[in-house]
């Protein structure tokens, strides 16, 4: 699916409109962005509680694969790569590319493998970066249908990203990013200014089960320009921005991936051109924990104890919220079209109708910031700069106590003053990749 300048095109709506049913499993899904993907181990992630494997073959194609071993149950990603092929850690069955096993090393050398003796594959492609899943049969797979971003294949265009797993639903970071007007109070200080909430003016142009064309203005000043906001079912939220004065084009791609219930995976991924030459040459790392980090644990915990308000009270969206026109026209929206189209997902929550929520008491709260198992872990720039971030910091410790050492076997004083010196440099070095190391462990807190 190509957005024209991050716009659902008509004829899309119209195609999609005659079958009037949602397939889930009909769809690409967004696992990782292609950097973030380990090259000589397996990659495990969940789509809607089913789990499933990545890995790469000899000649580099991306491989993916149920992550379950059909002999005992444990789980592929667990294994390792063998000439390209994948070994269950438990038994050493392997499996190749199509998900057929290949080799059984409990089987007499001239035994045949069992028909059944394999998992299912599915079709992965790389495209603009990112690693696409299709959840369906792979001869219905269309590329095509991935959401495209068409200004990144214009020269001159940038692009800076970031992934997270976030203990909510996929439904609730929806609703939470198509909502522009909580940016200036939930993202004060770090995305947005609070003496710049004011009313919007929102409109719905189109909705069907493709998704929902929508855009918004502020009011506050008069004849500000439309920016465009769309949801392309079911993963994408689509913001395109454009300052026709200065020839600024740009936008913000924010793709998610149901992982289960409580759970989901988003990529987002800011672009355009008119970055300055600091952002496109500083490590991804500095960005995420410079800014991206704390713009979405501005809100985090907002959204969890908003779910779990929601499920306690155990009653529909409309009973429980107070919509504005001049905020909420877009939430609203989604929420209906879940109620229209989602009856055939493992679960979702819309404004008048659910399925398969789990309203039971889960310990959320000591997980819903950890910025570290969050992020840090799955994301390349920043676990390697953990990795070397901590190494530094144990080096120097080790220099400090070296040289104290041998500044007390030292009888020159002078020379016993200038290890000491050094000694103190080298804790405040220690001290100083410890205050950077905890950047990657602890989530940002408003106050």
């Amino acid at each position: 699916m190509t957005l024209e300048i991050n716009r659902l095109s008509t004829s899309t709506f119209e195609t999609s409109e005659a079958k009037q049913e949602f397939n889930w499993r009909q769809c690409w899904y967004p696992v990782c962005f292609i950097q973030d993907l380990p090259k000589d181990r397996p990659y495990t992630f969940s789509l809607y509680e089913e789990p499933f494997v990545l890995f790469k073959n000899q000649e580099g194609k991306l491989i993916c694969l149920t992550d379950r071993c059909p002999h005992r149950a444990a789980r592929l990603s667990d294994g390792q790569l063998i000439d390209g092929q994948i070994e269950c850690l438990y038994h050493g069955w392997q499996f190749g590319t199509d998900g057929q096993c290949l080799h059984i090393p409990q089987l007499p050398a001239d035994a045949k493998i069992p028909v059944n003796a394999c998992v299912s594959s599915f079709k992965v492609v790389e495209h603009q970066g990112i690693v696409w899943v299709w959840a369906g049969e792979n001869d219905t797979a269309a590329v095509e249908l991935i959401p495209t971003l068409t200004d990144l294949e214009t020269p001159g265009f940038f692009s800076t990203d970031y992934m997270r797993d976030l203990p909510y639903d996929q439904s609730y970071f929806i609703e939470n990013v198509i909502d522009p007007a909580h940016i200036p109070i939930s993202h004060d200080g770090i995305m947005g200014n609070r003496n710049d909430a004011q009313p919007l003016e929102m409109e719905v142009i189109e909705s069907s089960i493709a998704g929902i064309r929508g855009r918004y203005r502020r009011l506050r000043t008069p004849n500000q320009p439309w920016n465009d906001l769309d949801f392309i079912a079911p993963n994408l939220i689509a913001y395109k921005i454009n300052f026709v004065q200065r020839g600024w084009q740009g936008g913000t791609g924010l793709y998610s991936i149901p992982l289960g219930k409580n759970r989901c995976r988003i990529l987002v991924r800011n672009y355009g051109n008119f970055f300055n030459w600091k952002l496109k040459y500083l490590p991804s790392w500095v960005d995420h924990i410079m800014t991206r980090n704390q713009v979405l644990e501005g809100d985090l915990q907002l959204v969890v104890e908003q779910k779990a308000q929601i499920e306690r009270l155990g009653t529909s969206l409309k009973e429980v919220y107070l919509p504005l026109k001049t905020s909420d026209t877009l939430v609203l929206e989604y929420r209906k079209w879940l109620d229209k189209y989602g009856k055939f997902l493992p679960f979702y929550q819309g404004y008048t109708s659910a399925k398969n929520i789990d309203t039971s008491e889960s310990n959320q709260n000591s997980t819903s910031l950890d910025r570290f198992l969050q992020h840090t872990q799955i994301c390349h720039s920043c676990n390697r700069a953990y990795q070397v971030t901590n190494q530094f910091k144990q080096i120097f410790i080790g220099v400090a106590i070296a040289l104290a050492s041998l500044g007390i076997l030292i009888d020159n004083p002078q020379l016993k003053i200038g290890i000491i010196l050094a000694a103190i440099a080298s804790v405040g070095l220690a001290f100083g990749a410890q205050k950077l190391k905890i950047q990657f462990e602890r989530s940002y807190t408003r106050h």
